[in-house]
């Protein structure tokens, strides 16, 4: 099973943190997973000023720069808004400078902003990425390209350069809707299923729906590809990570933060969702790889990623949590693994 971390890349409004101050950190939290010995990073891309990266693939860059084998990846790719010749081209081009690691999770968009931003109409947005994602497998595919679709100009002939240095690996980036992992499963693709709330048993059910709609599509299990992503903290204590994790789950949830959405989460509740069986990977390090096995156990999972930075966490705090991942929690899931 791949183990790995994630960012947003959010900017708490009230510290002292840039865009600049922001990606220079991300860029040493994707060195310092793999120097760690994870094997996949991911990076968020969003297009309104409470976020540091517009472009995951420019960023990836730098970082493949300083690694060797981690893998590359977005949480997620907005492609709904976004054109699939400019994001094959760019993530093919993140392939040849990290010599094949380059990977994208591609998403509908979870805010409304980039769609104003980009000219789209957000009420077709099934619709957009329908077909968006249609014709970025395609470019993928196949090496000269006609297609014709109603959201951009028809394709004749078309030969997208560069080609990536191999398979360009395409996930779907799922959240709550049964119709997405439907979608994701009929396609042959893997799924990146998010998991912000609930339990375990509420993304069983979406797991299932992704590997009947798979299944009755023809494709075999061993293509239908699952990741889990949630919030996440790894500290010495799993009430010490409770106590220390709480300010910044709670102000990353608030309402002032995120321009009048979510909610104000009391400890209590965090304490819940931190539960065995909660959507919440917040712990000590036997509380982390429990939870994990179990996500392995009753999902099948074969990817976990945690969003490792959120709500102004101090770079430290990301660090020391990177570091138990994967000097203590990972080794011990593989060895339970291999066993």
């Amino acid at each position: 099973m791949e183990l790995g971390v994630f960012s947003l890349t959010d900017i708490y409004p009230g510290g002292a943190d840039t865009a600049a101050s922001r990606t220079a950190d991300i860029i040493d939290y994707g060195i310092l997973a793999e120097q760690h010995g994870l094997d996949v990073f991911g990076i968020g891309e969003h297009h309104t000023r409470q976020f540091a990266v517009s472009s995951p693939a420019v960023v990836h860059a730098a970082i493949a720069r300083s690694t060797k084998r981690i893998m590359l990846t977005t949480t997620a790719t907005v492609l709904s808004v976004l054109d699939p010749v400019r994001v094959f081209q760019d993530f093919a081009q993140l392939d040849l400078v990290s010599h094949g690691r380059a990977e994208i999770i591609a998403g509908r968009s979870a805010f409304a902003e980039p769609f104003a931003l980009f000219g789209e109409d957000i009420s077709s947005l099934d619709e957009l990425y329908g077909e968006k994602l249609g014709l970025l497998l395609r470019l993928r595919d196949e090496e000269r390209v006609t297609w014709q679709g109603r959201f951009r100009p028809p394709l004749r002939e078309a030969e997208a350069n560069p080609r990536p240095s191999g398979d360009l690996p395409v996930w779907v980036a799922v959240g709550g809707t049964p119709s997405s992992a439907a979608r994701a499963g009929r396609l042959g693709l893997p799924m990146a299923l998010g998991i912000i709330g609930g339990s375990i048993d509420h993304a069983k059910r979406l797991v299932d729906v992704y590997r009947t709609a798979g299944r009755e599509a023809g494709h075999p299990d061993e293509k239908l590809t699952v990741g889990v992503t949630s919030h996440f903290y790894v500290g010495d204590t799993t009430e010490q990570a409770l106590e220390e994790f709480y300010p910044y789950y709670r102000r990353y949830l608030a309402p002032e933060t995120n321009n009048g959405r979510g909610w104000r989460v009391r400890r209590q509740e965090m304490a819940a969702l931190a539960g065995r069986r909660g959507a919440l990977m917040v712990g000590d390090p036997g509380h982390v790889i429990a939870k994990i096995l179990d996500l392995k156990a009753e999902l099948g999972i074969d990817r976990f990623l945690g969003q490792v930075d959120l709500g102004g966490m101090p770079a430290q705090m990301v660090g020391d949590s990177i570091q138990r991942f994967g000097d203590v929690v990972a080794p011990s899931v593989r060895h339970a693994l291999a066993a």
